[in-house]
């Protein structure tokens, strides 16, 4: 029964890894179905994270309580998609790199964020501790059903609006004529374009919905794990959602479980601490555990995954 209990809380706590990485992966294949390569979804997690500690910390002061975490919610949505902004800008208006661009967000995102926190801290490392963050809610009845009661149905708000979203990213890219139109854009914006089809508009909207949900992703850590914002708060997961979304083949269903795999990645570390026989492995070997799986399954993707055809490639009507 103990190893049961043991078991629902693996379950758990692979969700709570995974919501980040889910949002994340799910806002990358926006920006590259439409045929812009979004290397900056660490920096847009990044950014999120940060405007989320920061907005939630706001409204505590203003005494909204309950509702704080979700203030910060919007506001790392909105954080992201201004600073997507900038990406969709550099590379569909004026046409520069895309991998380059993408880096540059990075940089930009972990550089401007530290130093708004020390400007707005006084020269303190970190954001103010956060007392409203989301907390689990048990669904009725199912919460109560051994292993997978515990494990699926008694999740933070955010697990179960980043499955939500990837339901509607699923049915948006394949059953509407937007997601035909986005999709089309990043295939062959030549004929997109020779259709009808504003090309630039609809890289711009894949960008910014990537910059919205990767805001989320940020603040799903924020406002879940860490309950403060500083330069470690994101550490890469950026990079481990990029990967899942390539494992996943730049599709929402793959991407889903490509984000369970990783955040299982990051559980297990937590998870085999529990064990008397863990107390003789480094802990440094257990959370480079994520890191060198991402590089493992990057490898093994390299030449099987099918990336959008237009992907990378700058559309200059004047050339179609």
């Amino acid at each position: 029964m103990d190893l049961l209990l043991k078991l629902g809380e693996l379950i758990n706590i692979t969700l709570v890894f995974s919501t980040a990485l889910i949002f994340t992966a799910m806002g990358g294949i926006f920006s590259e179905k439409s045929g812009v390569v979004n290397i900056g979804l660490e920096g847009l997690m990044v950014s999120g994270a940060f405007a989320a500690a920061v907005a939630t910390y706001t409204a505590e002061e203003a005494g909204m309580g309950a509702a704080s975490p979700w203030v910060g919610l919007i506001a790392a949505l909105l954080f992201g998609v201004i600073f997507s902004l900038i990406h969709a800008v550099a590379t569909v208006t004026f046409k520069a790199d895309q991998v380059v661009s993408g880096v540059v967000i990075n940089f930009l995102a972990a550089g401007l964020t530290v130093y708004l926190v020390k400007i707005m801290y006084d020269g303190a490392g970190q954001t103010e501790t956060l007392n409203e963050v989301f907390s689990k809610v048990k669904i009725p009845f199912l919460s109560d059903i051994p292993v997978i009661g515990k494990g699926f149905f008694e999740a933070y708000p955010t697990t179960y609006l980043a499955i939500f979203i990837v339901a509607l990213t699923y049915y948006v890219l394949y059953k509407t004529p937007f997601g035909l139109r986005l999709r089309s854009v990043g295939e062959h914006p030549g004929a997109a374009d020779t259709m009808g089809i504003r090309v630039s508009r609809y890289r711009y909207l894949g960008v910014m919905i990537s910059g919205a949900l990767a805001g989320l992703g940020g603040a799903t850590i924020t406002l879940t794990t860490t309950s403060s914002f500083s330069h470690n708060t994101v550490s890469g997961q950026g990079f481990i959602a990029l990967a899942a979304m390539i494992f996943g083949k730049w599709h929402p269903l793959g991407a889903l479980g490509a984000a369970m795999f990783f955040g299982f990645s990051q559980a297990i570390r937590n998870f085999v601490q529990l064990f008397d026989f863990a107390k003789g492995i480094p802990m440094e070997f257990l959370y480079m555990l994520p890191y060198v799986l991402t590089i493992l399954v990057l490898a093994g993707a390299v030449g099987r995954a099918k990336a959008p055809s237009a992907l990378g490639e700058a559309y200059d009507p004047g050339k179609r």
